[in-house]
């Protein structure tokens, strides 16, 4: 077989290299400042231990099917039933990722003749998951409940006599910032709308008891939450909450569920606890809350606007500076990547500086006179 069948893939790549977008798999080095590892949990000694506990009890590593076959272990239920009271939502289900979680919420609940309007920064899970669905969908300008409101003005004026629903993230990765989450629900009260809400980044570090910024509203009839296992809470998976109804109907009628192998009853077990934790440890949320209050302080006095959360984006706006600067900063041992089209718009390449418990004050002070000292490095006239 020639090489003409791979040429394609090969001119996109060599492509992609030009306009500096290749992608590479690269070890882990550096100071942590790029993991969503926000609590520390993911290596912490009691995690550890609930596996090992697990396995000594016969916990098996494989769930060996779907929940619908043989694959419904004990783990499962046990994590949904305490997520479920953990965040005061009538049903939880868990899922093997978080991404496949918000993709089955999309395509599966919103119905033909339905309108989802979708935050136009919402994650790419959010978007492939309206793409396949069956409702109409469109974008709301981010962050912008007037916005939200006129697209569902438009579509009755239109005819539509469906259901609406809204998605949007609690917690924006690429930028740090909150959605405006009380004037959205009470749009959607006033409209007979759902919303979703993702609240990965959110879950674990916010709200009372690490609850996420949706916690007031959890509970309620129109509201659908994904809870990320693979971010806060130092795990995988993703435990979506809700009515019950609704629940059961993605049991019987969502794909991504249905038809794959269950998450791992060991993954259940350390979600579980990861959420005894969060109850149990209140100091890890606090104080990563005093990093990112350092953090801010000190971008601020370099002329950039703290985000006021544990992801600080620092919009440089050409790719190839973005890499440049990137680039040197892991050079001196900080953990920090450029974020660059198509994952953030055109003209927005950035980097995404991340705050954890894996690291302590003096390390954000050296990434700080690093990061000032690089930017002064790598002007556009430099490079």
């Amino acid at each position: 077989m020639n090489g003409a069948p791979l040429a394609r893939y090969d001119a996109t790549l060599q492509g992609l290299a030009r306009k500096d977008r290749l992608r590479t798999l690269s070890p882990r080095a550096g100071l942590d400042f790029s993991s969503n590892d926000y609590l520390g949990l993911a290596a912490s000694r009691r995690l550890g231990d609930a596996v090992v506990a697990a396995i000594a009890r016969g916990t098996p590593v494989g769930a060996t099917g779907s929940r619908l076959l043989r694959g419904n272990a004990p783990e499962h239920e046990q994590l949904e039933a305490d997520a479920a009271a953990f965040f005061g939502a009538d049903r939880a289900l868990f899922f093997g990722s978080g991404y496949i979680a918000n993709f089955a919420l999309l395509s599966a609940l919103p119905q033909k003749g339905d309108l989802l309007v979708l935050d136009e920064l919402a994650h790419a899970s959010m978007h492939e998951g309206a793409q396949a669905g069956r409702a109409q969908f469109v974008l709301a300008a981010h962050n912008d409940a007037t916005a939200v409101e006129d697209a569902i003005t438009r579509w009755r004026v239109a005819g539509g006599m469906g259901c609406v629903w809204i998605a949007v993230e609690s917690l924006y990765s690429m930028d740090g910032d909150c959605a405006p989450l009380e004037s959205l629900v009470a749009l959607a009260d006033r409209h007979g709308a759902f919303i979703v809400i993702d609240e990965a980044h959110a879950t674990g570090v916010w709200g009372p008891d690490g609850r996420g910024l949706a916690a007031a509203f959890e509970g309620r009839d129109n509201i659908i939450v994904l809870h990320t296992c693979g971010k806060a809470l130092g795990a995988s998976g993703g435990l979506v909450t809700g009515p019950r109804a609704l629940c059961e109907y993605l049991i019987n009628r969502c794909r991504p569920f249905i038809y794959a192998t269950a998450p791992s009853p060991l993954m259940a077990v350390v979600a579980r606890e990861a959420l005894a934790m969060l109850a149990d440890e209140p100091m890890r949320r606090v104080q990563l809350h005093e990093r990112v209050a350092s953090a801010g302080r000190l971008v601020n006095r370099w002329g950039v606007t703290p985000s006021g959360s544990q992801i600080q984006p620092l919009v440089i706006g050409d790719v190839r500076r973005t890499m440049a600067v990137a680039a040197r900063l892991q050079a001196r041992g900080f953990d920090i990547h450029g974020v660059r089209p198509p994952t953030v718009p055109e003209g927005t390449s950035r980097l995404r500086i991340s705050l954890t418990l894996n690291i302590g004050e003096a390390d954000i002070s050296a990434m700080v006179e690093a990061l000032v000292e690089v930017l002064a490095q790598t002007s556009p006239e430099a490079i």
